[in-house]
C-alpha cells in the first residue's frame, strides 16, 4: 500500500517496530484498537541485541496470544554461576529450581531476529492493525483531541500525515518520539566498552556449557549458550583497547578460545558498545507516550532491558483501549508511569548493584569479593537468597490502580499463574488461559456471590474455583451475561486456594494484566465492581441487579 493510502486517522500510532514495538501492537490488536504500526526498516533486525526473557516477558507474550510461536525458540537456563580468574565458582544461581509461580520458567534466551518476525507475523491476525515498513517519523504536533504525525517513507522521501488519538515511542535509546515531545534524559552512561560476540556453534564447539559470568579482575566476561544453537559471549574492553582492534578476527579468536572452539563458531555479530543507566524525565507529553529504550535504559547485568519495556507494553495496552473505549476516563492513563516507573527504577538499581560485583577491577578487590560472598553463601538464608534468585525485585506496583490506591498484601502484585483445567479443556493448562482479556473476579465455589449487573459497562470474567479431585465434565459450561460470563475451573494444585487463604479472601480481583486489583471476602464483589467502576470513571451499574450465588 502506498503513503497515499494511507490510514489517516487512527487510535494509537506505535512508533518502532522492535520486539517492544511488536508486542505493544499485538496487545493493541487483542483489545480492538485501531492501530498503526512506523518502522524505519523494512526488515526485521537481523543481528541478536537482545537475548534474555524472564518468566514475567512469557506471560506477556502469553497474553498476547503468541506463546507457542515465540516459545519454540526459547532456551530455558538451568543455572547461572559466577567464577573467578581461574574459573572457581563463589556463587551460583539455581534457575532449575526457582519457580516465581508466574507459568514460566525464571529465565531463558532466545534469537531476537527470530522474536521480531514472530511478533511482526502476529500482527497479521488483525485487520485494524496496519504495519507500515521503511517509514520514519519527521514530526509531531499534538492538540487537546489528537496528535498529528509527519511520516516519510524512507525510499521515496515522500511525506504524509497521520491523525492519532494517542502515540507510543517504541523507537529505542535514540528515540525520535521522545526528542519530538521535547523530553530530556537523565542518569549516567558507563566509560567501560564492551565486545558482544554472537555466533552459531558447530557440534563439539561448545567449551563452557553453562551461563557464566566470568568475574576476573582483568577482564570481566559473560558466556553462555543460547537459542537455536547459538552462543554469546561479553568481553570487556581493557584501558587503551579500541574496538578497532579488538574486533580483529585473530584477537576475537583469542578472547573466544576458553569458551568455544573458533573453528567451529560461525559469528553472526561481533561489535563494541556501552552501557547505560539512564531514564526519561516523564514518560508521558499529553497524548504521547514513551515505553522501553525510549524511557528508560538499564545495565546489562540482570538481563532485564527488554523486559522492561515489555511490562510497559502490558501495563499501557489495556488502559488505552478502556480510554478509546468509553470504558475509562483519561486519568487512566496517569497511573502508567506510576505503577511502571517504580519498577524500572529498583531493576536497575539492582541491576547496577549486581555489576558492581560483577566488575571488580582490582586483584585485591576482587579477592574480598570472592572471599565475602563465599563467606556469607555459609549462612542457609543468605546462600538460598542468591541461588533461588531472590535479589530480582518482585512484580508489584507500590500505588496506582487498585483498591485503596495502595498495595497492601495482595494488593498490588502479580497474581500467580497455577495449572486449572475446565471441562472445555481438561487436561491441566495454565490460569490465564481462562481468563479473557478483560477483569476476571476468582471466587471459590460454594461461597462467592458475583453481580454482573454491579460491572456495568465492563468487560469481566467470574472465575468459580473448584477444588482439586473435581470432575472436568461434571462442570458447567461458560454463561454469558452481556459483557460479563462465567466460567468455571478446577484448582488442579489448590495454588488459588492457597493464595485466597493465605490472604483471608473469598475472592479476588484481577486487572487484564493480571496484577490484583482487590481482595474481598465471598460477598464483597459486587462493591468491589462498584469500586473499581468508580476508580475508572465507567458508567454506574444498573441498579436492583441480581446476584448469582456460585454453586
Amino acid at each position: 500500500m502506498s503513503p497515499t493510502d494511507a490510514v489517516h486517522t487512527v487510535d494509537v500510532a506505535v512508533i518502532g517496530c522492535g520486539p517492544v514495538g511488536a508486542l505493544t501492537a499485538n496487545l493493541l490488536g487483542i483489545h480492538g484498537v485501531r492501530t498503526l504500526v512506523v518502522e524505519r526498516s523494512r526488515l526485521p533486525h537481523g543481528q541478536p541485541r537482545a537475548f534474555s526473557c524472564d518468566d514475567e516477558a512469557l506471560r506477556i507474550y502469553q497474553q498476547a496470544g503468541l506463546l507457542e510461536q515465540v516459545g519454540r525458540d526459547m532456551y530455558p537456563v538451568a543455572d547461572a554461576e559466577y567464577v573467578n580468574r581461574k574459573g572457581k565458582t563463589f556463587a551460583s544461581i539455581a534457575l532449575s529450581e526457582v519457580d516465581f509461580g508466574l507459568g514460566h520458567p525464571p529465565l531463558s534466551f532466545f534469537d531476537q531476529p527470530s522474536l521480531e518476525q514472530t511478533l511482526r507475523a502476529g500482527l497479521d491476525r488483525f485487520d485494524h492493525v496496519d504495519l507500515r515498513l521503511g517509514t520514519e517519523l519527521v514530526a509531531l504536533r499534538q492538540d487537546t483531541e489528537d496528535v498529528t504525525l509527519t511520516l516519510r517513507d524512507m525510499a521515496t522521501r515522500h511525506t504524509w500525515t497521520v491523525r492519532a488519538r494517542y502515540v507510543l515511542g517504541c523507537d529505542g535509546a535514540r528515540s525520535t518520539t521522545r526528542a519530538a515531545a521535547g523530553i530530556a534524559l537523565t542518569g549516567s552512561s558507563y566509560a567501560e566498552p564492551w565486545l558482544a560476540i554472537s555466533g552459531k556453534v558447530a557440534p563439539g564447539g561448545i567449551r563452557v556449557e553453562r551461563t557464566t559470568f566470568v568475574c576476573d579482575w582483568w577482564r570481566p566476561a559473560f558466556v553462555s549458550p543460547g537459542a537455536k544453537g547459538s552462543y554469546r559471549m561479553e568481553f570487556m574492553l581493557r584501558p587503551g583497547e579500541t574496538a578497532d582492534e579488538v574486533c580483529q578476527p585473530q584477537n576475537v579468536d583469542a578472547l573466544m578460545e576458553p569458551y568455544v572452539d573458533p573453528a567451529r563458531f560461525t559469528t553472526t555479530r561481533a561489535v563494541v558498545y556501552t552501557f547505560h543507566h539512564l531514564v526519561a524525565r516523564q514518560w508521558r507529553a499529553g497524548r504521547v507516550f514513551l515505553l522501553g529504550d525510549a524511557a528508560h535504559q538499564m545495565p546489562p547485568f540482570m538481563g532485564q532491558g527488554l523486559c522492561s519495556g515489555l511490562r510497559d507494553a502490558a501495563n499501557l495496552a489495556w488502559k488505552l483501549a478502556l480510554v478509546l473505549a468509553g470504558d475509562a476516563d483519561p486519568t487512566l492513563l496517569e497511573t502508567y508511569e506510576v505503577e511502571r516507573r517504580p519498577h524500572a527504577a529498583a531493576m536497575a538499581r539492582t541491576s547496577v548493584r549486581l555489576g558492581r560485583v560483577f566488575l571488580a577491577r582490582s586483584r585485591s578487590a576482587a579477592w574480598l569479593r570472592d572471599k565475602s560472598l563465599q563467606a556469607v553463601q555459609t549462612v542457609p538464608r543468605v546462600r538460598r537468597f542468591v541461588r533461588h534468585f531472590e535479589f530480582k525485585p518482585v512484580p508489584a506496583h507500590p500505588s496506582g490502580l487498585m483498591a485503596g490506591d495502595r498495595r497492601t498484601g495482595g494488593v498490588g502484585t502479580m497474581f500467580p499463574q497455577p495449572r486449572i483445567c475446565t471441562g472445555a479443556s481438561p487436561t491441566p493448562h495454565l490460569l490465564d488461559e481462562a481468563l479473557g482479556a478483560g477483569f476476571a473476579v476468582l471466587g471459590l465455589a460454594n461461597s462467592a456471590v458475583f453481580r454482573p449487573g454491579e460491572w456495568q459497562g465492563l468487560s469481566v470474567r467470574f472465575v468459580v474455583v473448584h477444588p482439586a479431585g473435581t470432575a472436568p465434565e461434571d462442570l458447567p459450561p461458560v454463561r454469558q451475561y452481556g459483557r460479563a460470563s462465567q466460567v468455571d475451573l478446577i484448582d488442579v494444585d489448590g495454588i488459588i486456594s492457597a493464595w485466597l487463604r493465605r490472604h483471608r479472601a473469598g475472592a479476588v480481583v484481577l486487572r487484564p494484566d493480571r496484577f490484583v486489583f482487590a481482595v474481598a471476602t465471598a460477598n464483597q464483589t459486587g462493591r468491589v465492581g462498584r469500586m473499581l467502576a468508580a476508580a475508572l470513571g465507567a458508567p454506574q451499574p444498573i441498579s436492583g441487579a441480581a446476584a448469582l450465588n456460585v454453586a
